[in-house]
């Protein structure tokens, strides 16, 4: 069961998402990042609104959190998001290693008003030749390089 203060952050979710219909900036989804017991970064989908189709809500939450915490992952955070996310968002929560997710609305949800991924989901099992988007691997020899610098690399952070 939810705590008083996790409702309160999904709430602040999910009147964004409200919020961001009613004002006509773009899709239904809200998304808050939490650190300590506190917001620290909101967002709204902004797509339509930027001509940005990256500009989801959780996307935008966590570039605003990683700005002001100074830092490219959100260690100690937690996120609330009105919607189960799609797979660019659930990779982008994965690469920025919150401590936990929650969601509102399901994937199911939705897609029940036209917001389906699961075709997203479905191309990425298959092997990149067999998907929708033709795909060619090129100059794969040429692009090593930059990997074979990375591996010996003593100036990097990694992540």
């Amino acid at each position: 069961m939810a705590s008083t203060d996790q409702n309160k952050f999904m709430l602040e979710a999910i009147r964004l998402s409200i919020e961001n219909v009613t004002s006509g900036n773009g899709g239904p989804f809200g998304a808050v990042i939490v650190k300590d017991g506190e917001i620290i970064a909101r967002g709204a989908n902004g797509v339509t609104a930027t001509n940005d189709p990256t500009a989801h809500a959780e996307v935008v939450a966590i570039r605003n959190a990683c700005a002001a915490l100074g830092t490219f992952q959100l260690d100690g955070c937690e996120i609330y998001t009105s919607c189960e996310p799609c797979p660019m968002c659930l990779g982008a929560i994965y690469w920025a290693r919150p401590d936990k997710m929650y969601f509102a609305n399901t994937k199911k949800d939705a897609a029940d008003i036209n917001f389906d991924d699961q075709f997203i989901y479905e191309e990425l099992e298959l092997p990149y030749q067999n998907r929708k988007l033709k795909t060619e691997q090129i100059m794969a020899e040429e692009a090593l390089e930059a990997f074979k610098l990375w591996a010996t690399s003593n100036a990097k952070i990694e992540y």
